[in-house]
């Protein structure tokens, strides 16, 4: 928008509302037709930049209107002027705007989206196109930075006048720092770097075939014009590429698509020529191979020759050497044969003294073997018998110590559970009774026997006195 009173120019971007002031109004930003025309052309400078690419004249100039319907056919609207011109830069690619106010230049590389400023245009590119190329065929905002390639026709002549016209294809790239501002502006320095690209590599491909003659040429023709457009190193090979200073424009690869004599009659006579180096080539290939066939025939016959010389030779020593093995095969069997009986009596008598050795070895080794097993055998039976009776003297000595145990503790319970009143009375109680019992009758002593049973006398007085065992009782009771 302007300011009236002011003359100054505001821009205004973004999805906002804005209202214009009493002294504002809105401004129309003028742009010149070729820039309105690619504005407005939906037409991509990536990807459609091969419909570009045609010739004036002849059956191209129908393309050329065909491309200009689809090209009418995908116009948009006439662009609003009052609004902010944008451009979508496309990924690997540069844009140049000018600002004629502040008399400076910006360089925008893409993927990005451009607008531009009040006093601000864009660089329009017009670059050759159509093979061979013309100028000013190709018209575009952003400039691709490669690695793209592009083709060219040309006539050269070499020393002995023959013309011949070459197609050739160029791989390309720019070399740019893009934060280096006076790298990125030397983009735009030469306006139409196809052309003089183009032109600088078939100047030096001229040159060097004005030099050289036309069957060398032919013969060699990829490396004269590699050498050519690359030049040659300090060491003698062919450089990897070609740089142009004034824009960083570098070649990288040269592809020779076709060499075509411009003349028919040379055209006629170098295909006759071709065709008579084919016939010569092929001769001589079937001469070479009848040669080198008739060369192998001959050395396999000597080979052959020599060969049978040497087996005959061969076969001579081995027949000598033959005849002084029979001889000494025949002096070996009549003097041999008595040595080998006596040298087999000899062996068989050593082998049966040797085997009755080893059998009187093994008949003691088995003795001693059975007296040892025997006596480990009694050994083992006694040791085992004494275990047994050990086991079993233990054993009674345990049971006699454990029924003295138990009788002694029956006893001194017993002992316990009559009480030593009781043992008293008990005592006591026999001999008073005997002693009342004697005293009743009046007796003063008795014996009483059976007549079998001796009489001691010695205890006789003791049994009068003393109290009657239980032996004496039956005794008394049975009599």
């Amino acid at each position: 928008m302007r300011d009236i009173q002011t003359g100054e120019l505001k821009l205004v971007s973004g999805p906002q509302a804005y209202m214009l002031t009493p002294y504002e109004e809105l401004w129309e930003k003028e742009l010149s037709p070729i820039v309105e025309e690619l504005l407005t052309k939906k037409i991509d400078p990536l990807s459609d930049r091969g419909r570009y690419h045609f010739v004036k004249g002849g059956d191209r100039e129908d393309e050329q209107d065909e491309l200009q319907a689809i090209i009418d056919s995908l116009s948009d609207s006439e662009r609003d002027k009052t609004k902010a011109v944008v451009f979508h830069v496309p990924q690997n690619a540069a844009v140049q705007i000018h600002d004629y106010k502040e008399r400076t230049a910006r360089t925008v590389f893409g993927p990005d989206l451009v607008m531009l400023g009040p006093d601000e245009q864009f660089t329009v590119l017009s670059l050759s196109g159509g093979k061979p190329k013309q100028p000013h065929v190709i018209k575009s905002l952003a400039l691709l930075l490669g690695p793209d390639f592009m083709t060219d026709i040309f006539t050269v002549e070499t020393s002995d006048h023959a013309r011949l016209q070459l197609r050739l294809s160029y791989n390309w790239y720019f070399d740019v720092d893009r934060n280096d501002e006076e790298a990125a502006i030397k983009l735009f320095q030469v306006p139409d770097f196809v052309d003089t690209a183009c032109k600088a590599i078939a100047s030096r491909v001229r040159g060097a075939v004005a030099g050289k003659k036309f069957d060398e040429f032919h013969r060699n023709s990829a490396r004269i014009i590699r050498e050519a457009v690359f030049g040659l190193d300090s060491e003698g090979h062919v450089g990897e590429e070609l740089r142009f200073r004034t824009n960083n424009l570098a070649i990288t690869n040269v592809d020779i698509q076709s060499v075509e004599p411009v003349d028919e009659e040379t055209l006629r006579s170098l295909q006759k020529s071709v065709q008579i180096a084919i016939q010569i080539t092929t001769d001589a290939q079937e001469a070479a191979a009848r040669h080198d066939a008739e060369r192998l025939e001959q050395e396999a016959k000597a080979r052959l020759e020599r060969q049978q010389i040497v087996d005959k030779s061969a076969a001579e020593v081995e027949r000598k050497n033959l005849l002084e093995l029979q001889a000494e095969n025949a002096a070996i069997e009549s003097t041999g044969q008595a040595i080998a009986e006596a040298r087999a009596k000899a062996e068989a008598a050593q082998i049966q003294g040797q085997l009755e050795v080893t059998m009187a070895q093994q008949e003691v080794e088995a003795a001693r073997i059975r007296a040892q097993t025997e006596l480990e055998q009694i050994r083992a039976r006694q040791q085992a018998e004494l275990a047994h009776q050990e086991t079993l003297n233990n054993l009674e000595i345990a049971k006699a110590q454990r029924m003295a145990e138990i009788t002694s503790t029956e006893f001194a319970q017993k002992v316990a559970a009559i009480g030593p009143d009781t043992l008293r009375a008990i005592a006591q109680a026999g001999p008073e009774m005997q002693a009342r019992l004697l005293e009743g009758l009046g007796i003063q002593s008795v014996l009483i026997t059976d007549g079998k049973s001796p009489i001691n006398l010695f205890g006789a007085a003791n049994g009068l006195i003393g109290p009657m065992t239980p032996g004496q009782d039956k005794s008394q009771s049975q009599d």
